[in-house]
């Protein structure tokens, strides 16, 4: 978990113009810059293998690349906007963020190096 934070953290760093949620799916989309699309996919791949329950939907669109995970409850998505409303997500090492989730109820651990 903490390398895939991370890895968000790089992407949306590197990419992220923005994101919308509804009651059940987010999406953010991100600038169609070398190599993002490939980016995006390869996580999207990783998280379904994680979460198969939910459906993933990736396409590219005015020069922009959109991925859609839908089947979130609404929890999950409440969630997910309160923690990436907070600008200091993004840039926020994995502790810090395993801890802003343990404060949302969502425990999270984190290994020791």
């Amino acid at each position: 978990l903490t390398q895939r934070l991370a890895e968000y953290r790089r992407l949306f760093q590197h990419a992220l113009l923005g994101r919308e949620s509804t009651a059940t799916a987010t999406t953010f989309r991100f600038a169609a810059r070398p190599g993002v699309r490939d980016w995006v996919c390869d996580l999207a791949k990783r998280e379904a293998a994680c979460c198969p329950f939910l459906s993933y939907e990736i396409v590219e669109e005015d020069e922009e690349i959109v991925w859609t995970t839908a089947g979130l409850g609404a929890s999950d998505i409440a969630i997910l906007d309160e923690f990436l409303d907070d600008p200091q997500s993004v840039t926020a090492s994995s502790e810090a963020i395993a801890e802003q989730l343990g404060a949302q109820g969502i425990p999270v651990i984190v290994p020791k190096r």
